[in-house]
């Protein structure tokens, strides 16, 4: 993609969130029935991975919290009321979950490297992780025990904790297993009634930039943002952007419709 091509989309892309943004502002003098927003974060990652978000929060649940049925039980205790789900990388895989799971819950999608599928399957052409190298990084944070394993610019929070062996094992085993595809194209044939916005580095080396485009075909209206770079810590490189996605489905739960 050329760099005019980038600045231009961008440019569209900026004017349209202010749109929505303006939108937002006004149904919040009308209507307080706001969602949740409830944070799905990433293996291995504290919630300090989100420090640089303004987005207004309910909940950030942690990937042990996920594995344990948290954010389920969170949705049970807020009866009918939807909720914007925003997910990283293993949190996106588990609100893609959710989102099949309950999509009459859902107010709205935001999905930050996310993935249905981490692991490749050759047969299939489904390139993904093999798990020799995520076995590999799966050391990798055991030895750096919190020390920024994805190389966290100086100044910037660092998103990684120190983790019990066993729980990042059970993170492993999660990614190892899951595979949502089946489950996406049976909940959304026609694609989902709430906004989706997916957010995908263009090299990332964890998850494969394919994963923005197999979402586009699952959710053709989805809003698709690529970003250069090989960056997978997306949450503090692009924080203004999540922040503008989780406002514009907020801004469309408000009106009701999506503003499109």
């Amino acid at each position: 993609m050329a760099d005019g091509d980038y600045e231009r989309g961008r440019g569209r892309e900026i004017a349209a969130i202010q749109t929505r943004l303006r939108a937002l502002a006004k149904a919040r003098e009308v209507s307080s029935c706001v969602p949740p927003v409830i944070v799905l974060n990433g293996w291995a990652a504290s919630p300090h991975a989100w420090d640089l978000c303004r987005f207004p929060r309910e909940r950030v649940f942690s990937y042990v919290e996920q594995l344990d049925g948290g954010p389920e039980a969170f949705l049970t205790e807020t009866a009918e009321r939807p909720v914007v789900l925003v997910g990283w990388s293993m949190g996106g895989s588990y609100a893609l979950r959710l989102a099949c799971a309950c999509p009459a819950r859902v107010a709205g999608l935001v999905l930050v490297a996310a993935t249905p599928r981490m692991m490749e399957v050759r047969e299939e052409g489904w390139r993904g992780m093999n798990e020799r190298r995520l076995d590999a990084l799966l050391r990798g944070l055991e030895l750096t025990r919190g020390d920024g394993f994805f190389g966290v610019p100086p100044g910037l929070p660092n998103p990684y904790m120190i983790d019990e062996p066993g729980n990042l094992r059970r993170g492993l085993d999660y990614l190892l297993a899951t595979d949502l595809r089946p489950d996406l194209a049976k909940a959304f044939p026609a694609g989902a009634s709430f906004p989706v916005h997916i957010f995908q580095s263009e090299h990332d080396g964890i998850v494969r930039h394919e994963n923005a485009a197999y979402l586009k075909a699952v959710f053709p209206c989805a809003y698709v943002t690529l970003v250069p770079g090989t960056e997978h810590a997306l949450p503090i490189f692009i924080p203004k952007e999540i922040d503008n996605a989780v406002d514009a489905c907020l801004a469309v739960a408000a009106k009701g419709k999506d503003p499109r």
